[in-house]
C-alpha cells in the first residue's frame, strides 16, 4: 500500500484529501505538528508528499529542501500562490508537480496516482531470496517465514537484502550504509544500529533468532 503524507494546515482540505486518498486505497497521514515535519516523515516513510507553501513555523520550500536532503520521494506542491515565480521556486526546490488551489479532488488524486505509477511501478523488480526457510520479497518489503508475513520498513528490507545477497560473508557497516545511500536513505552509524536492532527484534519474534550475526568491529553476517 502506497503512503501519502499531507502537509497542509487547513484542516478541512487536509482531511478531505486524506479521505479521498484512502478511498483510492492509499494510506494517508495528515501532519498536525508543523514544527516537526521531518520527524513525521521519518516515522511514516511516505511514498509521496503533498506540501502546501504557506505553513506555520517554516514554509513548504523549507520542508521540501529538508526532504530532498534525505529522500527522492515525489513531492507535489499545492498552493493558492500559483504565480509563475512560486511554481518555478517549487520546481527548483525539487518538487515534481504543482497544483493550484482551489483544485478538484479527483484531479488531485489522479495526479498523485499517476506520479506513484511513474515513480514505483516501473522500478526494476528485485529477485526473491531464500535462506533457512525465510523468503524475502524485497519489492514488497516482506519476509515470509513459517507461514508468517513479516512487514519490513524500506531500510530494514534493504539491509536484509544486502546481507542475504552476501550470505556466508561478513558485510561491513560501511558497505551497508553505502547501500542505503545508493537509494534515498542517508544514515549514520547510530541510525544503522537502530535499524539493525529493530530488524533483529522482528526476526526474533518470528522465530528467526540469531538469523543475523554480529562480527564485532567489522559488521554483520548471515551464516
Amino acid at each position: 500500500m502506497y503512503k501519502l503524507m499531507i502537509v497542509e494546515d487547513d484542516r478541512g482540505i487536509a482531511e478531505a484529501v486524506k479521505k479521498q486518498a484512502e478511498s483510492w486505497g492509499l494510506e494517508a497521514l495528515a501532519v498536525s505538528d508543523f514544527s516537526g515535519v521531518m520527524d513525521e516523515f521519518a516515522r511514516f516513510e511516505p511514498h509521496i508528499v503533498l506540501l502546501d507553501i504557506s505553513l506555520p513555523f517554516y514554509n513548504g520550500y523549507h520542508w521540501c529542501g529538508e526532504i530532498r536532503k534525505v529522500s527522492k520521494v515525489p513531492v507535489i506542491f499545492i498552493s493558492s500562490a500559483s504565480d509563475n515565480m512560486n511554481i518555478i521556486m517549487a520546481m527548483n526546490m525539487g518538487a515534481d508537480d504543482f497544483i493550484a488551489k482551489p483544485f478538484d479532488q479527483s484531479v488531485l488524486i489522479a495526479k498523485i496516482m499517476a506520479l506513484l505509477r511513474r515513480s514505483y511501478d516501473f522500478a526494476p523488480s528485485k529477485n526473491i531470496l531464500t535462506h533457512k526457510g525465510a523468503v524475502l520479497d524485497p519489492g514488497a518489503g516482506v519476509l515470509n517465514y513459517d507461514g508468517e508475513r513479516i512487514e519490513l520498513t524500506k531500510n530494514e528490507s534493504r539491509i536484509l537484502l544486502c546481507l542475504m545477497e552476501s550470505k556466508g560473508q561478513t558485510v561491513s557497516r560501511e558497505r551497508l550504509m553505502e547501500r542505503l545511500w545508493e537509494t534515498d536513505s542517508f544514515v549514520d552509524e547510530n541510525t544503522l544500529t537502530v535499524n539493525v536492532n529493530r530488524l533483529r527484534k522482528k526476526l526474533d519474534k518470528a522465530g528467526l533468532s540469531g538469523f543475523i550475526t554480529t562480527k564485532f568491529g567489522v559488521g554483520y553476517m548471515i551464516e
